[in-house]
């Protein structure tokens, strides 16, 4: 039996050791609801995102898009970023990209759109952290990328509901 437990260890420090990224301990805390975020808006031709509270620039980020950046994302793997008006409808502390922030697409028109052509619309679209995010190329699948330590202050400023501008 104590074979048996030591071998589940040493496997169990093998995988761990063999992780290519830290997991956060815990995610970051919230920042006081005065310096939250009430807005999100991305424009995808300048690469920016800015937090917005009250109509005023709390914050502002360079980004990487989907490897397809122009256009309105319209169908699972063509690698665009969406356009529109979306919401953060989740979280992630437990994300393969540090942490991140579900984007709400594809809404009730996504799916229409997606459906009348035959397509899955795809999904799965957040804005997460990356050690790719510093690269002067897009590299996600049609997420909005920032550095870890980016996401991490978006985290702490950006409430789940709120809502998010993607501009083409």
């Amino acid at each position: 039996m104590n074979m048996r437990r030591s071998r589940r260890r040493w496997l169990l420090a093998c995988l761990l050791a063999a992780v290519p990224f830290a997991l956060p301990a815990q995610p970051p805390a919230m920042a006081a609801a005065a310096q939250r975020a009430d807005r999100i808006h991305v424009d995808k031709s300048e690469r920016r995102m800015e937090l917005l509270r009250d109509g005023r620039v709390l914050r502002s980020y360079r980004v990487r898009l989907g490897d397809a950046p122009v256009g309105h994302k319209r169908q699972q793997g063509d690698e665009k970023t969406p356009e529109g008006d979306y919401r953060i409808s989740g979280r992630n502390p437990n994300s393969r990209f540090h942490l991140s922030l579900r984007v709400s697409y594809p809404d009730a028109a996504d799916r229409a759109q997606a459906r009348a052509r035959g397509v899955d619309p795809g999904g799965d679209i957040f804005i997460h952290g990356g050690s790719y995010a510093q690269s002067l190329r897009d590299w996600t699948d049609g997420c909005i990328a920032v550095t870890d330590a980016e996401i991490e202050e978006i985290w702490s400023l950006v409430p789940t509901g709120i809502p998010i501008g993607i501009d083409p």
